[in-house]
């Protein structure tokens, strides 16, 4: 009887496993994902974006279908980052500037005015924070990371609000 309950048991843990490994049949080739980097290279979609993140973001097993390049932005309207700073604008007469669109990734242009009393480091860091957080819903990040290896998004925001 015990050998009988092992034997199911395996079964059902091989089974719960092999809906836990990705499947490669999603991700493409090589030379299809090659051919898809050189066309968002030509149309200027890329942004910041290196090869292996693109690589690993478009052309892998676990890569969104409908995530392409060329669509990121033509998401990422100037419009959508501003609907924290309206409703900051009801409470607070002082509204920050608008955010400044540079490439495909979009940066705050000034401080944020409830960031006003804090250390300026600390107010750019907390300024870049909200806007990427919004970004993020309107893939206007550009492609960069909040930090990675080169300069990430925070190190491009802190530059520019400086």
């Amino acid at each position: 009887m015990s050998k009988i309950s092992n034997i199911l048991m395996a079964s059902a843990t091989l089974s719960l496993m092999s809906f836990s490994i990705p499947s490669a049949a999603n991700a493409l080739s090589a030379k299809d994902c090659s051919a898809k980097y050189r066309e968002a290279q030509a149309a200027g979609t890329l942004g910041a974006q290196k090869w292996n993140d693109f690589r690993k973001a478009q052309c892998g097993a676990d890569a969104a279908p409908a995530a392409t390049p060329a669509a990121a932005p033509a998401a990422a309207p100037a419009a959508a980052p501003q609907a924290p700073a309206s409703a900051q604008s009801a409470a607070k007469p002082a509204t920050p500037a608008a955010p400044v669109a540079v490439g495909s990734a979009v940066f705050p242009s000034a401080i944020a005015a409830k960031y006003a009393s804090e250390k300026p480091g600390k107010a750019r860091e907390k300024t870049c924070l909200d806007q990427y957080r919004i970004n993020k819903d309107t893939n206007g990040n550009g492609g960069l990371n909040w930090i990675q290896k080169g300069g990430g998004y925070y190190s491009e925001c802190n530059k520019r609000l400086k």
